[in-house]
């Protein structure tokens, strides 16, 4: 499955060398993928407010589990369909910020990872 590929420190689209919008392609795309379901807020996608991380609700500003949060962002990573495993690892957590990188490995045993940030705009 090829995405759209995203800049790692803007997370917005890049262009390849002849200047058309770059795409990702596997086993890089489905890390990708997995890393914009993790940076998902409850309710931000309005085609199907269910889906998403509760960051307001039960990250930011609280003391979450490291377990329970690790859980909630494994479980977003399984979502991006050919992802048949998971694993996150926090690097960053704050009251105002939370990154890491998720590991994801597709059906036929390709592993690939992508990092993410998640932060708080208006504070704790």
């Amino acid at each position: 499955m090829d995405t759209l590929l995203l800049g790692q420190d803007t997370w917005d689209l890049i262009l390849d060398v002849n200047g058309n919008i770059a795409k990702a392609e596997n086993p890089y795309a489905l890390a990708q993928d997995a890393a914009s379901a993790i940076r998902t807020w409850l309710g931000e996608v309005y085609f199907d407010t269910t889906i998403g991380i509760p960051w307001y609700q039960q990250v930011f500003g609280r003391s979450p589990t490291l377990s329970l949060l690790k859980e909630q962002l494994k479980a977003a990573a399984l979502t991006v369909p050919e992802v048949a495993s998971a694993k996150v690892y926090l690097v960053t957590l704050s009251d105002r910020r939370v990154g890491g990188q998720v590991h994801v490995t597709d059906q036929t045993g390709q592993t690939s990872a992508a990092t993410f940030e998640v932060a708080n705009p208006q504070g704790a």
